[in-house]
């Protein structure tokens, strides 16, 4: 039987803990500008809500200034705003309610009002603009934050995204006040359209010019700035060149990790079952898409019949893409790929999202990390991948243009396939099928990546300027 995890929860947090973070003994009390705060299972607010007890740990004092979309915070002053356009008004509406009153018919009834009424202003706003819902966020993000600043409440300014709205009023205050700016870009803000493409062009969509402005900003202002992986930070040294230049931004690579996921059961042993359960969690597109396995599964029965009752591929967090819905139609798999979608707060159980999610990921033979096909995985890492770590369970990822994700998962043990490859998935879906049939399925190499090795690096890259 394959051991998965034989390490107690409790010795988890020992092995984050072996990071000694520095201490901050100067410029203590940071704003964080972050669209996505305390959201349950939300990457783009895990990514930085993990971070926030190893940043009091090392001393410092956040104030904290969100939209209304996820639930306040009550270890440090957070000020949650409404976005004031009507569009990000809608989207921020929307998830309030959600939280307030769930998903069943007074959310379905306020959100269809709302969404009636603001109609003609989001069109408006549409055509007048042309940005992203949640850009109008950056409007009272910045006022209030210019408020303290001026109070003198705040020594650094973090700006925060995923939404760009976060970076934009980070901006403001920097040139507004002098304020020392930093900066964490989730997902490129320049998207390239080809390997020969470095992202000099202006795009003809008006919210992706504004973004490649903002780029340009963000490398002028910050006085640091990072992203998660090495491609990302190569392409944007190519289009901004003061990112190398002295008394400019500098930039620089931060591995995001992720903590535990609460309901991880300590001394696990994985249990074959009668099926072999291939499990996918978060968002799914066209572009990344459990077609891509439902095609490999056709020579796969072909070679195995007996392979058409044993297999199932499990779909959580976000609605079947249309080109899967397409390949369950044509081929007749609808009893085989399950889509669970989001796994929400469980009122009887009291388990949150997260806390379900990790339990699946945990019962899964496999975890299937989609990368995508475009240009711009060459820039990107699931940050499922990270979760997926922790689990001990074997990841088949299927990749594109990404050395540095293909490395990780080579050097921890994993079933790798490259996007477009049909043969090569085809083969490796054939490879998990025998080895799960010989109960031999790889068994990973415990190195997961914590929250704490990156606050680390940005406390000691921040606090090296400060010297």
């Amino acid at each position: 039987m394959l051991r998965v995890i034989d390490i107690k929860l409790d010795e988890l947090v020992n092995i984050q803990s072996s990071i000694t973070l520095p201490s901050v003994t100067v410029k203590k009390r940071w704003l964080i500008l972050t669209h996505a705060f305390n959201m349950d299972g939300r990457a783009a607010s895990l990514t930085i809500t993990d971070k926030i007890p190893y940043l009091l740990e090392a001393g410092v004092e956040p104030i904290v200034f969100s939209a209304i979309t996820g639930l306040k915070d009550s270890r440090f002053p957070h000020y949650q705003f409404i976005a004031w356009g009507p569009s990000g008004f809608r989207f921020d509406f929307r998830h309030w309610v959600a939280n307030k009153y769930g998903r069943g018919l007074i959310y379905k009834l306020t959100t269809r009002t709302v969404s009636l009424l603001l109609a003609p202003f989001i069109a408006i706003e549409k055509l007048l603009l042309g940005y992203s819902s949640q850009w109008s966020w950056s409007l009272p993000a910045f006022l209030h934050g210019y408020r303290l600043i001026r109070a003198g409440k705040v020594d650094v300014v973090l700006s925060v995204g995923s939404a760009w709205s976060a970076h934009l009023a980070g901006v403001w205050l920097k040139k507004a006040t002098g304020i020392e700016l930093i900066s964490e870009v989730h997902d490129p803000l320049v998207i390239r359209k080809s390997p020969e493409d470095q992202g000099f062009e202006k795009p003809k969509n008006r919210d992706a010019r504004f973004r490649h402005y903002l780029e340009n900003q963000l490398t002028r202002f910050s006085d640091k700035v990072w992203w998660f992986t090495d491609g990302a930070l190569h392409y944007a040294k190519v289009r901004n060149v003061n990112l190398n230049t002295p008394n400019n931004a500098h930039g620089f690579v931060v591995t995001p990790g992720a903590e535990p996921p609460g309901g991880l059961e300590s001394n696990q042993t994985h249990q074959y079952t009668e099926q072999l359960n291939l499990c996918h969690f978060g968002s799914l597109a066209n572009d990344r898409s459990l077609s891509t396995i439902l095609k490999a599964l056709v020579p796969l029965l072909k070679k195995y019949p007996e392979a058409r009752d044993q297999i199932r591929i499990h779909a959580y967090g976000a609605p079947l893409d249309s080109l899967s819905v397409d390949s369950i139609k044509q081929l007749g798999f609808e009893d085989i790929l399950l889509a669970h979608g989001r796994l929400e707060r469980d009122p009887v159980s009291g388990k949150s999202g997260r806390q379900q999610v990790a339990e699946k990921m945990q019962a899964a033979d496999a975890l299937i990390l989609l990368h995508g096909n475009d240009e711009w995985c060459a820039e990107y890492i699931p940050s499922k991948f990270y979760d997926y770590l922790w689990t001990g369970r074997p990841i088949w990822g299927i990749t594109h243009r990404n050395p540095q994700l293909d490395q990780m998962l080579l050097d921890r043990g994993a079933y790798l396939s490259a996007e477009g490859d049909s043969a090569g998935v085809s083969m490796a879906l054939e490879r998990i099928w025998l080895d799960w049939q010989s109960k031999q399925l790889i068994e990973p190499i415990w190195k997961p990546i914590g929250v704490d090795q990156a606050v680390n690096t940005i406390l000691t890259q921040v606090q090296s300027r400060a010297k």
